[in-house]
């Protein structure tokens, strides 16, 4: 058994999607004990957007069954990909309902250490498409699933109003196409629509 860890780790100066909170990490010292208080934004690094980030009526996060974050998940590689992710670069894969897919595209090479506005994403048919299919979760190595910018909000809504969570932020970088066991567990946050999350791939 092999764990690749594919999670952005979260510290103090990190790229965050522009708009959104910076990290800050404070170290306390006590009589007999170190802690931190961190303050960071709920779609901060690697992290998982539940369908209340498209509306205040829709499912938080604590509402998303534990179930959908953990079980056999599909890395498809798209690095050739230029702009973003089509119907066209998906019909290959044969996409079934219920399936966890992440894809790898040049975001993974180009690395996190700097916020890139030109980054691939997922087009909104191509959204549209994989909501009909009904696949389980959808994963992204940026830190948006939508065009930066762009007035088409598919890749979001197209997903989370049908309760299909997002996982994004994700470092596939050296990680092959294929199957594996993915576990994603996001913290316990109550009422709220999205969160950090620690994503292991196991082969």
């Amino acid at each position: 058994m092999k764990i690749i860890d594919i999670s952005l780790p979260i510290f103090e100066g990190m790229i965050t999607y522009p708009g959104n909170p910076e990290v800050k990490i404070t170290q306390r010292k006590g009589a007999s004990s170190i802690h931190s208080e961190i303050a960071f934004g709920s779609h901060t690094g690697t992290h998982i957007d539940a369908p209340a980030h498209v509306s205040p009526k829709a499912k938080p996060l604590s509402r998303l069954p534990l179930s959908v974050f953990v079980g056999p998940a599909r890395v498809l590689d798209f690095s050739n990909v230029k702009e973003a992710i089509t119907v066209a670069d998906l019909n290959p894969y044969h996409i079934k309902k219920g399936e966890r897919i992440l894809v790898k595209t040049s975001n993974s090479t180009r690395g996190f250490k700097n916020f890139y506005s030109d980054y691939v994403y997922l087009d909104g048919e191509a959204a549209d498409f994989l909501a009909r299919r009904g696949i389980a979760l959808f994963g992204i190595d940026a830190l948006s699933v939508k065009k930066r910018g762009g007035s088409d909000l598919r890749p979001h809504t197209s997903l989370l109003k049908r309760n299909i969570p997002i996982l994004e932020g994700l470092q596939l970088k050296g990680v092959r196409a294929g199957s594996y066991q993915l576990v994603c567990l996001p913290l316990s946050f109550q009422a709220i629509d999205g969160s950090p999350a620690r994503a292991v791939l196991i082969s």
